[in-house]
């Protein structure tokens, strides 16, 4: 990450999955990087998507470290099948609870992230907020239909994050907020849907989108791009 310079801290949220141990892995290898702090479910402090205590928690336990602050965090949090339940391919499929879920894990819980960890990036210095996002998020590249609950909660986080992005920045002008498409990965998310041979591995996904944010201009607005660098329509 050259535009951070050197020496800057990176943290990893959702650090147990396949995209966030990547970037974890990714972060280590970087000799610019002085620290990498992974957390997940699992993790000392530990957090639940579900738990906004556990976020504040953890988030103000990273605080009294002082240690400075971060000048990266990596949202790599969600999901596509919660609680055995796939996405829904019809409208006679949609029903309430698993509407409420998808919101829940990847527009609610992101949310109280952004809440929580935002105020541990760095004010005067360039720093980036990145969210694992998707592009059937995209409203206007919509050509298939189906999966309304993923695609209508991945929608709505990234209006979270446009949101997040233009009040940020009137504390941090340097703030780079992001969402991103990792491409199709091979994990537990896109095994029941994409054989593992038509998928990027983890690695070459993050050595993607790592190299995308970093070319990325600050402003008081949210970017939406693929693990390619290129921008993704709203």
């Amino acid at each position: 990450m050259k535009s951070l310079g050197t020496s800057y801290r990176a943290l990893v949220l959702g650090a147990s999955g396949a995209l966030g141990s990547a970037f974890v892995e990714a972060l280590q290898a970087d000799s610019a990087c002085s620290q990498v702090v992974g957390l997940s479910r699992n993790s000392q402090p530990a957090f639940r998507l579900e738990d906004e205590a556990s976020m504040a928690a953890a988030a103000a336990e990273l605080a009294a470290q002082s240690q400075g602050p971060f000048h990266l965090i990596i949202d790599a949090t969600g999901a596509l099948t919660i609680d055995g339940q796939g996405p829904e391919k019809h409208m006679g499929a949609l029903n309430a609870t698993q509407l409420a879920r998808a919101f829940e894990v990847n527009t609610i819980g992101p949310a109280l992230l952004l809440k929580h960890f935002v105020p541990l990036l760095a004010t005067e210095q360039r720093s980036i907020y990145a969210k694992l996002s998707a592009r059937v998020g995209s409203i206007s590249d919509n050509g298939k239909g189906g999966w309304y609950g993923y695609r209508a909660a991945k929608a709505a986080l990234n209006m979270v994050l446009q949101t997040a992005a233009i009040e940020a920045a009137r504390k941090r002008p340097q703030l780079v907020v992001a969402a991103m498409q990792p491409g199709t990965v091979a994990s537990n998310l896109s095994a029941p849907f994409v054989p593992a041979q038509d998928c990027l591995t983890p690695a070459q996904s993050v050595a993607g989108l790592l190299c995308a944010l970093d070319n990325l201009p600050a402003k008081a607005a949210a970017h939406f791009v693929d693990y390619k660098g290129a921008a993704i329509p709203w």
